[in-house]
């Protein structure tokens, strides 16, 4: 009795998409670079697949700046230039992979999606065992409801509902015949493009920790999921002076005071408010705000100056931290700051969006040594304490 040989399986190809600007992020650089458990957010979906024992090689789909940040490739990947959208990318990717057979298996990947695992990716090739397409996806947990012009409407039947994430795994000639026959039509993902030619879609279960990173505050949560959530205390001070002169209005802390004289400076010259912004950047060390708001710029010319602590605040909430405490001190002969130390708690907790308990301000005097003893001026320190991810 002759035995039947099995046949070997089916090669395995990743189309790894990292081309996008990731701009919605505000990390000031591509999202796929931002550090994440100590390394770049790419890097997680590179190690994943390139250590998956079925994975023969694959595409990685970047600019140049990428390709030079991330090093080296796994085993028998290539790269490819991204397109202006990401159909195109995929497009570019498949013309990469021209010398694959179209029964190979390839899985199409968002890098923006860190946490890709083997668990994933076996449910989905295991699926194309008797499918030309799986997709990974989840059950949508909340109530769902139609909403025009901000007013709730009806709810939607959230039963036949579900939340598509990738890799997406296809047989790499359905995959080439779905973008052929696409030219003029988009999509948002190839699955969509695959049932286009009446192809069924199998679905597998998901796994919450392939959270999509699209927003800064979504570091933060990939952190938790991913158990790279350490957190370290970052601990940063400002100091700012500005002089006092007739016929100008005077802002202190985010709210007008009634005075004779006002700050001089480029924008609205709030030193309360200056100082924090600088506190808070020295903590994240990232600068100060003149690097930000430069006084030669002539758009910050008179500008309200909570536009900057707000710019700080949100660096912050960009790199998945939180501002724990900030303390303020203003150091001013006249006008007095203590019947309005209550209003400029409230207005900074209100612009970094913080509990009222979470602001301190203080105010003195110099005793009427020095510039502000003379009053020719309001100087201000503040001190801002930051928890940061430990990345």
């Amino acid at each position: 009795m002759i035995e039947s040989v099995p046949s070997p399986a089916p090669r395995v190809a990743v189309i790894l998409l990292a081309g996008g600007r990731g701009t919605r992020a505000g990390f000031g650089q591509p999202k796929q670079l931002e550090r994440l458990g100590g390394k770049p957010v790419l890097r997680w979906s590179l190690d994943a697949f390139g250590g998956h024992p079925a994975v023969s090689g694959g595409v990685l789909v970047a600019n140049r700046d990428v390709m030079a940040a991330i090093g080296e490739l796994p085993e028998g990947w290539i790269s490819a230039a991204p397109g202006s959208e990401r159909q195109q990318s995929v497009a570019n990717a498949l013309a990469a992979l021209a010398d694959w057979d179209d029964e190979v298996f390839v899985l199409v990947h968002d890098a923006a999606r860190p946490g890709v695992d083997t668990a994933v990716i076996d449910r989905l090739l295991g699926a194309l065992q008797d499918a030309e397409a799986a997709i990974p996806t989840l059950p949508v947990p909340d109530t769902l409801v139609e909403q025009a012009h901000d007013e709730a409407g009806d709810v939607i039947d959230r039963g036949v509902l579900a939340r598509v994430q990738t890799p997406q795994a296809f047989r790499l000639g359905t995959l080439r015949r779905a973008h052929l026959e696409a030219v003029e039509a988009a999509a948002t993902d190839d699955a969509q493009l695959v049932r286009r030619l009446g192809v069924a879609v199998a679905a597998v279960p998901g796994d919450a920790r392939l959270h999509k990173l699209t927003y800064g505050e979504d570091m933060a949560i990939l952190a938790g999921l991913l158990g790279t959530g350490t957190m370290r205390t970052a601990v940063g001070t400002g100091y700012d002076v500005h002089r006092l002169v007739a016929g100008k209005p005077l802002w202190i802390g985010g709210i007008e005071i009634a005075h004779s004289h006002g700050l001089e400076g480029h924008s609205d010259a709030d030193v309360a408010l200056h100082a924090i912004t600088d506190a808070i950047l020295g903590a994240l060390a990232d600068g100060d705000i003149g690097d930000h708001f430069p006084p030669s710029d002539p758009q910050w010319r008179g500008a309200a100056s909570h536009r900057f602590l707000a710019f700080a605040g949100e660096r912050v909430n960009a790199r998945g931290g939180r501002i724990e405490h900030v303390d303020l001190t203003i150091i001013a002969e006249a006008p007095k700051i203590g019947p309005h130390r209550f209003a400029i708690r409230a207005r900074i907790a209100e612009i970094l969006a913080l509990p009222l308990n979470h602001v301190s301000v203080k105010a003195t005097t110099t005793e009427r040594l020095g510039f502000t003893g003379r009053r020719e001026g309001i100087a201000a320190q503040a001190i801002a304490t930051l928890s940061l991810p430990e990345n």
